[in-house]
Order: C-alpha cells, then structure tokens, then sequence
C-alpha cells in the first residue's frame, strides 16, 4: 500500500508543477506524440542504459535535445533525471502516462543506484570460506 501512495503523491506533484510551470511561467511543452519520434526499442534503452542512449541519440542520431551545461551535469550526475526532464518539457501534453512512467523510473532508479554505491563504499566485503568452525582437521600419509 505504501507503494500505490508514493506513485499517487509523485504523480499529483508533477502534475502540479507542470500546471503551475504552464499556467504563470513562458515555458512552453511540446505537443510531440512519443510515438511519432520514437518507438518501443529506443523506450526501453533509455530506460536501463541513459548514458549510453543520451549519448548515441544526442551525438550521432540528433533525435533528442542534446548540450548545454545543465545537461552534461544532468548526463554525469543524474542522467534518469535528466531523461525525465527532457520527457517532461517534449511530450507531456501528448503521453503524460510516459512522461509519469520516466520520473518514476528516474526517482527509483536514481535514488536506488546511490544507495548501493554509498552502502558499498562504507562497509567492504567479506568473504565467507565456507568454514564453519575455526580450525580444520585432515590425515596425511607420507608415501615412501
């Protein structure tokens, strides 16, 4: 139950944002269709390899925003954030589902990869033998 609250909690902040940024601000959203650009193949490779896919789309495809400081800070730091951001400003009027699926994976993904990299960081592996006592006992016999 905790998990259909937080999706609910996500999805009406970045509704509310989105309305408010649209309503008071200059910032205009794309009226692009998802599907027109892009299809399922490109979906799912910028959904498990960001950095790869930004990169290749942006240097050699050009079929994404590619540049600008913010965004290479976007792409070293936090490229599902990125990935999001860039969902958000193109295709929220057209595929506001995709657009909620994209900060969702960017929110899960993102905070899950650097709670693994700091937990790792802090403790060191051990290694278990195997053993599970303290000492171990064997015969040898010489052969002549």
């Amino acid at each position: 139950m905790k998990t259909i609250f937080k999706i609910a909690i996500i999805f009406l902040a970045i509704t509310g944002a989105s309305t408010l940024l649209y309503n008071y601000t200059d910032i205009v959203f794309g009226n692009y269709d998802y599907f027109d650009k892009h299809g399922w193949i490109f979906l799912f490779s910028i959904a498990f390899f960001p950095r790869l896919t930004l990169l290749v789309s942006g240097l050699l495809v050009g079929s994404i925003q590619f540049g600008g400081l913010v965004w290479w800070l976007g792409f070293f730091f936090a490229p599902r954030i990125l990935v999001a951001v860039l969902a958000t400003a193109s295709y929220w009027n057209q595929n506001p589902v995709l657009v909620i699926i994209s900060w969702l994976i960017a929110l899960g993904g993102e905070s899950s990869e650097k709670f693994m990299i700091t937990r790792r960081m802090r403790s060191p592996q051990r290694y278990d033998q195997g053993f599970s006592g303290s000492t171990i006992e064997a015969e040898y016999k010489v052969k002549d």
